[in-house]
């Protein structure tokens, strides 16, 4: 095993823990049962993730409580009287505009299918690389209805646009990931964890580069998949484990 190799492992075993979910807005979801509410605040508090956590966290248990604390049940039986505090509600660019969206996709989704992992995993075949066409599908679909406003678009993105599509990795990662400590869910068997990118932000990125697992300039699309390509080298079935690795690290400025 390389240094690198052991750098990660080490760090890996330091920051996966459940003591990592008390303060990441991953522990959104994880106030859930049931699979839908699970999805629906996994997807939202996804979406919302850039900027302080604390500040995620608090948006986030803001929307919880918006749809008293229900979100799946929320989503399927609302009346137009119940979207009037969501007219107020804003995060960032994410603005009431960008949120009443969101409920009216969500809604229509739900109304015909049991859960979120389709409108991903029906554009994955399982010999493919990675989920690039899965995200491809999903942002199509997303805005596929006739509301749909241009300006949510940026909160929604597509590789097509060279995004990092960071936010929508880390989703995904949440849903399909099982690992043997529950940080990641694991609710999703349709895509391989194999097939996962790694979210890339701004600590992921800048130890990747440390470690000389990414040296691309740009932060973008191909960063995302060279050096999702370089950490399967060291675990081809589960990559985007060492996401909690990099994370740490650079979180804490061991490095």
């Amino acid at each position: 095993m390389s240094n690198i190799e052991s750098i990660l492992e080490a760090a890996y075993q330091t920051y996966h823990t459940q003591e990592f979910v008390k303060d990441d807005p991953i522990g959104i979801p994880h106030q859930f049962s049931r699979k839908q509410d699970i999805e629906i605040m996994g997807f939202w508090t996804a979406m919302l993730s850039w900027g302080r956590r604390k500040t995620i966290i608090n948006k986030a248990n803001l929307l919880v409580e918006l749809m008293d604390g229900a979100p799946y049940d929320f989503i399927l039986n609302h009346q137009d009287k119940d979207l009037i505090p969501f007219e107020q509600f804003k995060h960032r660019t994410f603005q009431p505009i960008d949120t009443l969206y969101f409920i009216h996709f969500l809604k229509y989704y739900y109304q015909n299918n049991a859960s979120l992992e389709d409108a991903f995993a029906k554009h994955i075949q399982p010999d493919d690389i990675n989920i690039k066409n899965g995200l491809i599908g999903f942002h199509d679909l997303f805005f596929s209805l006739p509301e749909a406003p241009d300006r949510t678009r940026k909160h929604i993105p597509t590789p097509l646009r060279k995004s990092t599509c960071k936010r929508l990795n880390m989703f995904l990662r949440w849903m399909v990931r099982e690992d043997e400590v529950g940080v990641d869910f694991g609710l999703w068997k349709k895509i391989n964890t194999s097939q996962l990118l790694i979210p890339l932000d701004v600590h992921v990125e800048r130890m990747g580069r440390k470690f000389n697992l990414l040296r691309r300039k740009q932060r973008d699309w191909q960063a995302v998949e060279e050096l999702t390509l370089a950490l399967k080298k060291i675990d081809p079935l589960d990559p985007v484990r060492f996401d909690f690795a990099l994370f740490g690290l650079g979180l804490e400025g061991i490095f």
